[in-house]
Parts: structure tokens; sequence; C-alpha cells
């Protein structure tokens, strides 16, 4: 479960910047979490309680902004939805796709005391 480590990489985060910017507690985490990103979000919503169990974190509000994916199709020359990586353009059926979002993975921001 990749999750786990996931919000242990976010605890760490947290906790530098409250030693960076001498908050004391967090109220709200938001993640933006893309459709392509391979993240399981109930495994990450556990996750997050148990990792943060303990620390400044530990009553935070964790909230998800889901980002779709999308791709670059070079035949169409033009922006298509896809909700999985290799998936056929839904307009030509070609394979020629770049992925330009639903891949994030980040922590928009925090509400701290």
């Amino acid at each position: 479960m990749h999750e786990l480590s996931i919000c242990e990489g976010i605890l760490q985060v947290i906790e530098d910047q409250a030693a960076e910017q001498k908050f004391t507690s967090v109220e709200k985490v938001r993640l933006e979490i893309g459709a392509l990103a391979g993240v399981e979000l109930e495994a990450l919503k556990f996750g997050f309680d148990v990792v943060t169990k303990n620390s400044l974190a530990e009553n935070a509000v964790l909230e998800i902004i889901t980002v779709d994916g999308t791709a670059w199709c070079m035949p169409c020359q033009k922006p298509v939805p896809i909700s999985q990586r290799y998936d056929a353009c839904p307009e030509c059926g070609g394979f020629q796709l770049q992925v330009t979002s639903g891949d994030e993975l980040r922590i928009k921001d925090l509400e701290v005391n």
C-alpha cells in the first residue's frame, strides 16, 4: 500500500513547514490528486488518519480535490479527456496521446494555527 508512504511524505512536509513558519497545529490539508495518479483515495484517507495520530495534524480535515485526466492528441491536435493511461483518443481512436493533466499529487494548501 503505497498510500501509507504518501501520507508519511505529506506529514514530513507539514512538519518541515511548521518548523519554518512557526505554526503549531493544522486544521485542514487540501490535496490535488489526479485521476491518473494511481492513488486509492479511501486507502489514502485511512493512511492519513493513521500517520497523523499524535502529530500536529492529528485532527486535521483531509480534503481531496480530484483532477480529471486530459491528454493532447497529436493526430487531432487538441486536448481530449482520458480516464486512464494508454486510453485511445475518444475522437480519432489513436494512441499518440501526451498526458497534460490528471497525474497530479500535491499539497494544494494547509489551514494552520
